[in-house]
């Protein structure tokens, strides 16, 4: 498969997406605007850029607009795999970081293959989805990275569940944990994390308010454990 190539066959109805990429579908480009710029997620890169091999396997889930993880990966040399459920993101993606591969697929049906990844990131891409299908996946991507490889997460801390809130204008149903549970839903799949950074963040787009954040920075260790 080229570089750039999407994989998927069909072109899904709006009726027929799941909600979060309903979502993404409408932010499109407006979402990079927004958050592209924001340190903690650029100085998160820049850990796990700095913790891999050369030329890396990486996979970015829910890769967004491409900008600025696939493009600061493939900027470093390494190889990545993005994966995002919004049709447009992933053409967005596609044009814009053409040396990386994207596809549109819900990251919790996609096959990983175990031990196939250097390093793992997942910015703000569990919000949309229940409780025990963030666990689930947490389990699967811990998986899929090779013995000693990096995985970076970022999240919004909140003890809710499948509450209506408003997102940069749109409203989008979300699920999360406190910070001591995401942090124990990490650890549970079978990761070490090795610092934790919690600060408040407000997105540059007008229907955007402060937002608390959470990053975590994690490593499976070299026992498979």
């Amino acid at each position: 498969m080229q570089a750039g190539e999407r994989r998927d066959t069909d072109v899904q109805h709006e009726d027929q997406l799941p909600p979060a990429a309903v979502l993404f579908d409408a932010l499109g480009a407006d979402y990079e605007k927004a958050f592209a710029h924001a340190p903690a997620h650029l100085a998160a890169l820049e850990w796990l850029i700095g913790s891999l091999p050369p030329a890396a396997r990486t996979l970015d889930v829910g890769s967004g607009t491409g900008r600025p993880t696939a493009a600061a990966l493939v900027e470093a040399g390494h190889s990545v795999l993005g994966v995002d459920v919004s049709p447009v993101m992933a053409e967005l993606a596609a044009r814009q970081v053409p040396e990386a591969e994207f596809r549109c697929a819900d990251i919790r049906e996609l096959p990983l293959e175990p031990a196939s990844f250097d390093g793992v990131c997942v910015f703000f891409s569990l919000l949309q989805m229940a409780r025990a299908e963030q666990s689930a996946l947490m389990r699967r991507l811990a998986l899929a990275l090779k013995p000693g490889g990096h995985l970076v997460l970022a999240t919004v801390p909140a003890d809710v569940e499948d509450i209506e809130v408003v997102f940069m204008g749109l409203p989008v149903r979300a699920t999360s944990f406190a910070e001591a549970d995401v942090v124990a839903m990490v650890e549970a799949a079978g990761l070490t994390v090795l610092s934790r950074h919690a600060l408040t963040f407000t997105p540059d787009h007008p229907g955007a308010g402060p937002e608390p954040h959470l990053f975590l920075h994690c490593r499976r260790d070299e026992n498979g454990h």
